[in-house]
């Protein structure tokens, strides 16, 4: 083990970030961090300071060929080893992520505005537009919603299939190879700007549609066919919002993933509990939202689910964790 996977391993023994390991050793956080990504090495008093601070001798420090006298996270509970990323295979995961999430991205998009059609249809027809009766205009729309549905598997299946072989990253504690926690976390920060910008435009898209469809209910004094096509402007404007927001999203948590930071920590994936309850609440919310929106037909006003989803599955996921720790 080199030096600077152990100034990892201790400072992550002791929980501080690497601005709270500089702030004791008085230097920067990018001092910290070149330390840990291999791109600069420590002066004597700095690794005089580390072995005191760490609890360890200087040659544990120093001598590749000392491994730690305390046990480190390198297998489970069972006494598996952990599996070791190596940077070859981070770089790979990156990339697929990259290429894959604005494939995903689109499928959920085309999923959010897939009721678009029936709107417009029902709409036009209740308003004379289209001269056909109530019956055809609901199956005209209903064919072009699953239509839209069918379209959306070409992107979240191949994309999926992909991404597949590296459902372990958020699933199982794993160990970084010599270099990977550097060279991941500089990719993380520097998109960080586009993750923000994906994130402000996705939310603004949003808020400009809601606020698109209250105005036009407003003005329009509630007419039916008109708000039905504000409610499909609506589901075009969360789409888009959507699809900024799951590739900005997928991009950052890829960097979460390998890092094993926020959702993604060792902690959190110990908790099988948590890893048993989130699949089928999705599942549930899924099926509620689809039956409330084929019950009542009002696609315009039953996204409100997720939003209200994602709050509550954050609530529940903080109690899972609270479980969690008693458990342990």
């Amino acid at each position: 083990m080199i030096l600077a996977d152990k100034i990892i391993n201790e400072r992550k023994k002791l929980g501080w970030s690497q601005e709270e390991l500089a702030d004791k050793l008085g230097v920067s956080r990018q001092s910290v961090s070149k330390w840990e990504g291999a791109q600069s090495v420590p002066d004597l008093q700095r690794i005089l300071e580390m072995s005191q601070i760490f609890g360890v001798s200087t040659d544990y420090l120093l001598k590749d060929d000392i491994e730690a006298v305390v046990p480190t996270e390198s297998s489970d509970d069972t006494g598996k080893a952990t599996r070791t990323l190596s940077l070859e295979e981070a770089n790979t995961y990156l990339t697929t992520v990259s290429d894959n999430s604005s494939k995903i991205a689109l499928g959920a998009a085309i999923c959010v505005s897939c009721a678009v059609p029936l709107l417009l249809v029902v709409g036009g027809q209740m308003g004379g537009v289209l001269p056909i009766s109530e019956a055809a205009a609901n199956a005209i729309g209903v064919t072009g919603l699953f239509l839209l549905v069918a379209i959306s598997l070409i992107f979240f299946i191949p994309a999926g299939i992909m991404l597949s072989k590296w459902q372990w990253l958020e699933e199982e504690v794993f160990e970084t190879a010599y270099g990977v926690d550097g060279a991941v976390r500089a990719r993380s920060e520097k998109f960080t700007p586009k993750f923000a910008m994906g994130i402000t435009g996705g939310v603004v898209s949003i808020l400009i549609g809601v606020t698109a469809l209250l105005a036009t209910a407003f003005l329009s004094n509630e007419n039916e066919p008109v708000c039905m096509a504000a409610a499909a402007v609506l589901l075009l404007f969360i789409s888009a919002g959507v699809f900024m927001i799951i590739r900005a999203g997928m991009i950052k948590d890829s960097y979460k993933k390998i890092l094993q930071e926020e959702d993604y920590s060792k902690s959190r994936k110990q908790n099988k509990l948590l890893q048993v309850v989130a699949p089928a609440y999705w599942m549930i919310v899924t099926a509620g939202y689809l039956a409330w929106s084929f019950i009542t037909f009002n696609w315009g006003y039953t996204w409100i689910v997720w939003p209200v989803a994602g709050v509550l599955f954050g609530a529940i996921a903080v109690v899972l964790d609270q479980v969690g720790k008693k458990e342990e």
